[in-house]
């Protein structure tokens, strides 16, 4: 990187340690891999903990010991006293809960195909050579900000520039805080949850997206003319519903409620009643009167958990379930679970997920400062 100080690597290459599931354990049974998963765990104990995100199968977090995003899953990791974090979810969760747990922590990720496709969209190599061409047309403070969904190099990244990191319930007050600190503002990868805040904070005009994928057609003199760059990024789930959704439901139940993470296009935002993050749909389909319908825009496994945790609220996909998938999610096999967790009763750590120390120690800062706020 030029304007970094730290070396790095594209994603695909930086755990090129994580091993693929053995042909032993890849036609296992429900029955008999829970009966195995169960007693490793017997054997394990208090050593490990397992985090399931929102968006893992049931098989995964029917042996979760704590179910929720992300960062609040790394959170509990750290105030664990576990030895091994074994993290349903992707990549960039497992870097984060390695960031915040104590070095005497191991993080493991079960499958290394479960790679967060927005993660990917901006790696940090791209990011520093877009921040030489911006900053060269301006003596205006830019000020980055990454969403939580990135690699701890691009956190590290933007520690480095005075930046931060934000949730996708914190953005506003991120943005907030670089404004206070700058003149503009560098959100990524996420260029819908950037337009969504934008649009809470009333500077929607002053927008302008950012696309690393075609230079040609990427100006940096007319990009700082706007005071919010959105990196050309997005969910691949997420973008998928479309307002078409959001009127069918109404069509089909005119006293339907819905609900949509902030990742979806604008117009599916607007055309909601209740946006959030995935905390804030669980907790509004728990505060729900019994009887009421909630159409959620989500990954499927999150609507799907809702509906076994909460069988008196009628909670419906806000589309079919091959538009909320999330193939990378889908990768945290419950096989894999089964074999990392006897590789670690055998005495053997696999799939570590490790971030460098200086990498590490950048990301935490924004981390921090995301915590100011």
């Amino acid at each position: 990187m030029e304007t970094a100080e730290f070396e790095t690597d594209l994603s695909l290459f930086k755990y090129d340690n994580l091993e693929q599931l053995p042909p032993a354990y890849r036609e296992l049974e429900e029955d008999e891999r829970t009966e195995r998963i169960e007693a490793a765990l017997e054997t394990l104990s208090d050593d490990v903990v397992i985090l399931g995100h929102n968006y893992q199968r049931r098989e995964i977090v029917d042996h979760a010991d704590f179910v929720g995003d992300s960062y609040q899953l790394s959170v509990e990791a750290a105030e664990s006293d576990a030895d091994y974090v074994i993290f349903g979810g992707v990549t960039f969760m497992a870097e984060s809960a390695d960031i915040i747990t104590d070095d005497d922590q191991s993080v493991i990720l079960p499958s290394m195909e479960a790679s967060c496709p927005m993660a990917g969209m901006a790696e940090a190599l791209q990011v520093d050579a877009a921040w030489a061409e911006l900053t060269a047309e301006t003596d205006e403070t830019i000020v980055p900000i990454t969403y939580m969904n990135s690699y701890a190099d691009l956190k590290a990244f933007c520690a480095e520039q005075g930046g931060l990191v934000c949730t996708s319930s914190n953005a506003h007050e991120a943005f907030e805080y670089a404004f206070e600190r700058g003149d503009k503002v560098l959100f990524l990868p996420d260029k819908h949850l950037g337009e969504n805040t934008a649009h809470r904070l009333g500077i929607e005009d002053e927008t302008v997206e950012w696309d690393p994928w075609n230079p040609e057609g990427t100006d940096a003199a007319a990009a700082v003319e706007n005071d919010v760059i959105l990196w050309e990024g997005y969910c691949q789930v997420h973008e998928r519903f479309g307002a078409d959704h959001v009127e069918a439901i109404r069509e089909e139940d005119s006293d339907a409620n819905v609900i949509v993470h902030p990742e979806c296009r604008r117009e599916v935002v607007e055309a909601a009643d209740v946006v959030g993050s995935t905390a804030t749909i669980c907790e509004t389909v728990e505060n729900a009167d019994p009887g009421e319908t909630w159409a959620i825009g989500t990954e499927i496994h999150l609507t799907q958990h809702l509906q076994r945790w909460h069988p008196e609220v009628d909670v419906i996909p806000l589309c079919g379930d091959a538009c909320m998938d999330c193939n990378a999610m889908r990768q945290i096999d419950p096989n894999y679970l089964t074999w990392v967790l006897e590789e670690l009763v055998a005495g053997r750590e696999r799939n570590v997920v490790e971030v460098a120390p200086q990498e590490k120690e950048l990301a935490q800062v924004a981390l921090d400062r995301m915590l100011e706020i």
